[in-house]
């Protein structure tokens, strides 16, 4: 058996950014979501997270605005692991329990002045990493590089493509980014979230799923079958 993990980034950025991850979690579709703790929406996001059992919730730890400029200076290690510890206290206060997960907006955890960082963070609180844990990261559904809209790239006929050949691992993460657009959130990656949305609502991605033996989990379920979380 094949295990995929579908987690929607940006979770709390907007109410239509929320309102896209719960109905594709009520649809069976999305079954993790990366928190956004200092976003407009955060608060209706935690209370959906109090009332879903279906869902893991993770923490997306924004250290780069939407226009990709560092919110802190990364060349000052003490200051960025601070930043990173009082995201993840905040987390904590927020939601009630640590996160699921950790990943980063942007993926500046990549980073290899953060990257450190994040590891040691991820150790300390037992938590599976992004690209460093036993769930394969495919993050090639995005609709967007050079600053060039792809909306080829995120429709289903693509989708289900690249899905035949990156998921070939016991657990994969699916990342995606869906949401409605609206006036409350301004994102160089606005458009292609509802396409993103319009794509993983199509039946044709859970009818792949069944007739290829792949079965929808979470970070919360896939972690508790890892010895060893940061292990991939």
């Amino acid at each position: 058996m094949k295990y995929l993990i579908v987690n929607a980034d940006d979770f709390g950025a907007s109410r239509g950014i929320n309102r896209a991850i719960v109905d594709l979690c009520e649809g069976g579709i999305v079954t993790s979501a990366s928190l956004m703790i200092a976003m407009p929406a955060t608060s209706e996001a935690v209370r959906f997270a109090e009332r879903s059992s279906k869902m893991s919730i993770g923490l997306h730890v924004a250290l780069t605005d939407e226009n990709a400029e560092p919110l802190v200076d990364f060349n000052d290690p003490k200051r960025s692991a601070a930043v990173i510890a009082r995201q993840i206290d905040i987390f904590c206060d927020r939601v009630g329990r640590l996160p699921s997960h950790l990943d980063s907006h942007q993926n500046v955890h990549r980073d290899e002045r953060l990257l450190p960082l994040f590891l040691a963070a991820a150790t300390r609180h037992s938590l599976p990493l992004r690209e460093h844990s036993k769930a394969r990261y495919f993050s090639s559904f995005y609709g967007q590089w050079d600053g060039e809209p792809h909306p080829e790239q995120i429709g289903i006929e693509n989708l289900l493509s690249m899905m035949r050949t990156e998921i070939n691992d016991e657990f994969t993460e699916l990342s995606c980014h869906p949401g409605y657009c609206g006036p409350d959130f301004v994102s160089p990656y606005d458009k292609e979230r509802e396409i993103e949305l319009q794509t993983l609502s199509d039946p044709r991605f859970l009818e792949f799923l069944r007739n290829n033996s792949i079965a929808l989990t979470n970070f919360r379920e896939a972690a508790s079958l890892w010895s060893d979380p940061l292990s991939a």
